[in-house]
């Protein structure tokens, strides 16, 4: 039965194959069901609540992925955008974590529509290729300002604005040694490098009495708090315009990436260049984000760590559906996950924003027209800590250029329409 619904024949894999790949990658994403939590706690959500929420928006949306495209492709709340939720939607504008819940479910309804009137490839291709890169680095800089805030290895200076912080103290050097944990073992290839540099502080943390042991399983905490609790009607503000289109920009090209990616690696291109089922895997990956909000999950995306699952010959939607069991199972961990600190999530941060940035490599930088704005892009996200600003200042910037260097034809309709949004925004709002 299995064989005949995820066509594994055809793909030239097996259970066995697609139930190690799916494991191999739900090992190298599973941080997110530590980091998430502990974001979204920031904004005021219960930790418990926003922990199952966590486990539950990836595992629908894996089951999603597996069941409706057979794609070998996880699926979790997305990081970057789970920090906007939290420090730009609900610290720096003031709105309520509901409110922000009804932002993401409002964006993924329109990811929904574009999907389904294939209006999103339309969209895709009118945005210039050095804006999309930007955008990913973007958010990798300002994810990554984040950690180090949290880690304490930058703090605020009234004189300078920012100063670094002092590595006498015990949890910024925790933080230190965490990112570089991380980092050296993925470059050692080391299976499950995030996560164990992430258990590694957390148990040297305890060691020395900075962090109090609460077990390891229990029962799952009660999503009372965040299940339906989100506001749609509030979302419907004005002012969260700029909002709703950075989860949908972000969403939208950080999945159409992640998906062609692993597409590639899969060998699921056929030679006429055809994808199948990328359309539905699309489709899967925008109504899951519509159905994390429900449970209390910022918007639920394609994770790129999918790779190490298709490298160990994930091939079939199998391989999501073993990840999105493994995140229902991870549920009982919600003691483990309470004791994870925030320098060790915050080393963890800092990794994957470095990772999140090398898109800046593939930005043509001979052309200044390009140039210009996708630096903008990248510099604005942290330095107003907003991705929405970051976008706005960016798309704005590309439009001023590309008329007034002589390429007002590469600039499209669509760029024309959201620049002139942008700059209503930055006038009247």
């Amino acid at each position: 039965m299995l064989d005949r619904f995820f066509e594994l024949q055809e793909h030239k894999t097996s259970i066995k194959t697609e139930l190690l790949a799916g494991l191999t990658t739900f090992v190298t994403m599973s941080y997110i069901i530590f980091v998430n939590p502990s974001i979204m706690a920031n904004a005021g959500m219960d930790h418990g609540a926003a922990f199952v929420a966590t486990c539950i928006g990836a595992a629908l949306g894996c089951f999603l992925m597996g069941l409706y495209a057979n794609w070998p492709v996880g699926l979790a709340p997305g990081m970057g955008l789970n920090a906007f939720f939290t420090y730009t939607v609900v610290g720096e504008m003031g709105y309520k974590w509901e409110v922000a819940l009804g932002a993401v479910f409002l964006s993924g309804i329109i990811f929904v529509f574009l999907s389904v009137y294939k209006i999103r490839e339309w969209l895709l291709n009118s945005i210039p290729m050095s804006l999309r890169f930007a955008m990913g680095a973007g958010v990798g800089l300002f994810l990554g300002l984040i950690g180090l805030k949290t880690a304490g290895i930058v703090v605020d200076n009234p004189a300078t604005l920012l100063s670094m912080g002092s590595f006498t103290e015990p949890t910024v050097l925790l933080a230190a040694i965490c990112f570089l944990m991380i980092a050296v073992l993925s470059h050692q290839k080391i299976f499950g490098s995030v996560l164990i540099g992430i258990l590694v502080v957390t148990f040297i943390g305890w060691a020395l009495g900075l962090v109090e042991y609460q077990g390891i399983v229990s029962m799952p905490p009660s999503m009372a708090p965040t299940f339906m609790a989100l506001d749609i009607s509030a979302a419907f503000d004005v002012a969260m315009i700029s909002v709703i289109l950075a989860f949908l920009f972000v969403n939208m090209f950080d999945t159409a990436g992640t998906l062609m990616g692993v597409a590639h690696r899969a060998n699921l291109i056929r030679p006429d260049g055809y994808i199948p089922n990328l359309s539905k895997a699309l489709k899967a990956d925008s109504v899951s984000s519509v159905a994390g909000a429900f449970f209390g999950a910022p918007p639920v995306t394609s994770y790129v760590e999918s790779a190490s699952g298709v490298a160990a010959g994930g091939r079939t939607g199998l391989t999501a559906i073993t990840i999105g069991v493994l995140f229902v199972a991870a549920m009982f961990l919600a003691p483990l996950a309470g004791m994870i600190p925030a320098y060790a999530t915050a080393g963890a941060l800092i990794y994957v924003a470095m990772l999140m940035m090398t898109g800046m490599s593939h930005i043509e930088w001979e052309d200044l027209s390009d140039t210009i704005p996708a630096i903008i892009t990248v510099v604005m996200m942290p330095l107003t800590f907003s991705i929405a600003n970051g976008i706005a200042l960016g798309f704005v910037t590309y439009v001023i250029m590309k008329v007034f260097t002589g390429n007002a034809s590469k600039v499209s309709i669509s760029l024309y329409v959201l620049a002139a949004v942008f700059i209503g925004k930055f006038i009247f709002l």
